[in-house]
């Protein structure tokens, strides 16, 4: 007769026992923003762009450093290099030399890729500005409208439907030509920056306003919702605690959309006189004084052209490859 198997061994085991051989790391589990990482690092495309942004961000946040560091000067007049009858640089490509790599301004000379740094923290501080402005009161009138719904949801879509309806463009120039001279204390640069990032930022957050409703919409059916409510968890504890973390996704992907709409749109104003004034310099303003040389001086125009699209391309790259890592099912 054989004796009985003894299986106490086995079932008193420990879990590294039952591995043993097995590398931890391939079975470590993995939070939701670690495995959108892996998808993200997997796309290189979108990465590209990530270091582009990464790139400009540091640019803009290091230009005044940089510029008291190699004594540059975005206002300083440089005519003895332009030629005095035409108005236009010695030289061939604007001007291009070792001084100046990205040539000068016709007429008053001043370098443009010193110009293009000062203009670059304007413009990435307006579009960064004006999102969060549009992301705070998007996000939390869209959250309390889908939610709530009733009387709540009625009123703030309404009011969506309300600015959505307004001719932004044009109601933008009049704020800003209203409140060129001086308010709320402010004047100059700092008036202009904080009249863009509210102008910009207060006709925005319809869009992100919809995209929240409807995501809470869907979430709110959900059963961790219905948990919470069963241990007597009431509507602000609700909202903050259990909702608003899974919309971080949705909304760290359309804010990172928004940001190359918001740059385009600071862009436009400024070209046409109602953003950033000079002397300061930005990409829009350095768009609008080309118009009249782009035929003699190409360069002049194409110099910030370029750095606007690049911006708005690396933008926009990174936030499809982050709406793609946080959605896979949404990919193509």
């Amino acid at each position: 007769m054989t004796a009985p198997i003894e299986t106490t061994g086995a079932t008193e085991a420990t879990p590294e026992a039952l591995v043993e051989g097995v590398d931890k790391s391939r079975i470590e589990g993995r939070s939701l923003g670690r495995i959108a990482w892996m998808r993200l690092k997997r796309d290189r495309v979108a990465m590209a762009g990530g270091v582009v942004v990464v790139f400009l961000i540091l640019i803009a946040a290091l230009s005044r450093p940089i510029q008291s560091i190699f004594g540059l000067d975005p206002n300083r007049l440089n005519q003895d290099l332009v030629d005095p009858s035409l108005a236009t640089p010695y030289g061939s490509f604007g001007g291009m030399s070792w001084d100046h790599p990205l040539g000068i301004e016709p007429r008053l000379g001043r370098d443009i890729a010193t110009r293009i740094l000062e203009g670059s923290w304007v413009s990435l501080l307006v579009a960064f500005g004006a999102t969060m402005v549009a992301v705070v009161i998007g996000t939390v009138l869209g959250v309390i409208a889908g939610y709530y719904g009733k009387w709540a949801d009625t009123i703030i879509s309404r009011t969506m439907d309300t600015f959505l309806a307004f001719p932004v463009l044009l109601f933008a120039i009049s704020i800003s030509a209203a409140l060129q001279g001086g308010a709320f204390g402010l004047k100059g640069l700092q008036l202009h920056i904080g009249v863009l990032i509210f102008v910009i930022g207060f006709f925005s957050w319809p869009y992100i306003g919809r995209i929240v409703r409807g995501q809470t919409l869907s979430l709110r059916e959900r059963e961790f919702v219905e948990a919470a409510k069963s241990l007597g968890a009431r509507g602000p504890f609700i909202l903050f605690r259990e909702l608003l973390p899974n919309l971080v996704g949705p909304i760290l992907v359309y804010s990172t959309l928004l940001i190359p709409t918001n740059i385009l749109f600071e862009a436009a104003l400024s070209f046409l006189g109602v953003g950033i004034q000079p002397p300061q310099a930005s990409w829009g303003g350095m768009l609008s004084s080309a118009i009249d040389y782009y035929q003699v001086d190409p360069m002049f125009m194409v110099v910030p052209g370029v750095a606007i699209f690049l911006s708005v391309l690396a933008f926009n790259l990174l936030g499809d490859g982050l709406r793609d890592a946080l959605d896979p099912k949404g990919r193509r």
